[in-house]
């Protein structure tokens, strides 16, 4: 009686060690389970999606080296002269003039904008300002998925010389916070026909500040981050 007991204990304890084996091999190596699927219909997901934005975006760089100081931001005089030679583009004889997606503005005396088409709304060509003289226009590639109606603001509506109130203020506030750098360009870019001002950022070695300022170029707002 005593042997067929001690039997029967080893075969319980024998029986359980393979179900507690088999308990703890399933929970760290699933075979075809939902849970083992479901990672890899995640990562296909994320992945397409990483895709389908690069495919719908473009973006338009200009490349530029950066020539003497000039103190061009400082000064208003020839800023205005630039925006009224731009007026006086003979391809825009009589037209309206529409800056597209921005214009930059720097201290070397240059200005880099992308101007709509004259005759074909659905272009865009580039111009460069240097040596007091604008370039010949440079077609600039557009995807179909560019919506360039909302990237349009009036020249009309832009004053060269707000680009030096900006850069005044900018390197004052800068002037105040140890470590900044002053501003050697500044820019416009424009999303839904609206005008924002850059630099949007005044870094020190301690501090940073977010500083804003409204289509005319005024101080908005100065606030350290």
């Amino acid at each position: 009686m005593m042997r067929q007991l001690i039997a029967l204990v080893i075969c319980c304890f024998i029986f359980g060690c393979k179900q507690i084996s088999k308990t703890v091999e399933e929970t760290f190596s699933p075979k075809n389970t939902m849970v083992a699927k479901k990672p890899a219909a995640e990562s296909k997901t994320d992945t397409s999606f990483s895709i389908t934005i690069e495919t719908h975006t473009t973006t338009h760089t200009h490349q530029h080296t950066e020539g003497p100081k000039r103190n061009f931001l400082a000064n208003e005089n020839s800023l205005n002269k630039a925006e009224e030679a731009l007026k006086a583009l003979p391809q825009y004889a009589g037209k309206e003039i529409f800056i597209y997606s921005g214009i930059h503005f720097y201290d070397d005396g240059s200005i880099h904008v992308m101007l709509q088409h004259p005759e074909n709304p659905k272009y865009i060509d580039k111009y460069e300002y240097r040596n007091g003289v604008w370039s010949e226009p440079k077609p600039e590639q557009i995807s179909v998925r560019d919506h360039i109606d909302s990237r349009l603001v009036s020249l009309n509506k832009i004053h060269f010389m707000n680009a030096a109130k900006v850069a005044r203020i900018y390197n004052e506030k800068a002037a105040e916070v140890e470590g900044a750098k002053p501003a050697t360009s500044v820019y416009i870019s424009i999303w839904d026909n609206e005008v924002r001002w850059f630099p949007t950022t005044v870094n020190g070695s301690r501090e940073r500040y977010t500083i804003q300022f409204d289509a005319n170029g005024e101080l908005k707002k100065f606030e350290r981050d």
